[in-house]
């Protein structure tokens, strides 16, 4: 199967944003988000509850990415092909889900369970969408990440949306995105997060 998108043409090298792919992948920002909601929620048992989010959002669908990249049924950890996120994207939901029910079970703060309703969220509209187009996730989730932020710390928090656009720049330059992609990924991350959560803390 071919290893692009047919519009996205082969990939280029470019240390710089290879970097910043890699440093400031999804994940990372997960993993940060679930602890920075759980400390607001409430503070040390918030973050123990923040880790097991981070967990099941993060953790786990990592090892699950990097299982099937061991196995070559996607290229890397970025799964640059569309087809092969049709596949990846509903064991992510798996995850997160069985996180929700364990959060619902033992009554996790409002706020975390409400950050991971979000991501699952995302997840049902990401993955309607990479049926069709390879919107980018890159974007989306620190976008979620820096919306949610905004919302319980206060819009001091947009000034990482310097980021966001840093990361774009680097899966353009890689050509692992367009600008439309990347540009969708961000203002759909954001927007829906921020909806999710404000409705559901």
């Amino acid at each position: 199967m071919n290893s692009t998108e047919p519009h996205l043409g082969t990939p280029v090298d470019h240390p710089i944003a290879r970097q910043i792919t890699d440093v400031l992948e999804p994940k990372n920002w997960l993993l940060v988000i679930t602890l920075v909601v759980g400390w607001h929620a409430d503070r040390f048992a918030g973050i123990a509850w923040g880790l097991v989010a981070g967990i099941f959002s993060a953790v786990l669908p990592i090892l699950w990415i990097k299982w099937g990249e061991k196995r070559g049924h996607w290229g890397d950890r970025h799964i640059r092909r569309r087809q092969d996120r049709l596949i990846v994207i509903p064991g992510i939901m798996v995850s997160v889900l069985a996180g929700i029910a364990l959060m619902v079970v033992f009554d996790a703060p409002r706020e975390v369970l409400a950050l991971i309703l979000a991501m699952m969220a995302s997840l049902i509209v990401f993955m309607a969408v990479t049926a069709v187009w390879k919107i980018s996730f890159h974007t989306a989730v620190p976008a979620g990440a820096v919306a949610v932020a905004s919302l319980i710390y206060g819009p001091w928090a947009l000034l990482f949306c310097a980021l966001i656009v840093v990361i774009g720049w680097s899966r353009v330059v890689l050509k692992d995105h367009t600008l439309a992609q990347v540009v969708a990924g961000a203002v759909a991350g954001g927007g829906i997060a921020a909806y999710v959560f404000s409705l559901m803390r």
